[in-house]
């Protein structure tokens, strides 16, 4: 399981484990917060793309589809 710190999502850079469309690489560009510093909305952009997915940061603990860094 990856370890993840809500506050340092952003510009966080990850690599997907199952390649698709050529997006391997990504960067967490968005992530906003609600009065109790929850995350409410996280965005991720693919390097080669630029295409962006909004996803649920919990997804990126599951270290069978994300790795941590660009790998």
């Amino acid at each position: 399981m990856n370890r993840i710190t809500p506050k340092a999502l952003i510009h966080s850079k990850w690599t997907k484990v199952e390649v698709s469309n050529k997006e391997k690489h990504f960067i967490i560009t968005v992530v906003k917060f609600d009065e109790q510093q929850n995350v409410i909305e996280c965005v991720i952009e693919a390097v080669m793309t630029k295409n962006e997915y909004a996803i649920d940061w919990r997804e990126l603990k599951d270290n069978n589809r994300w790795g941590i860094g660009w790998q």
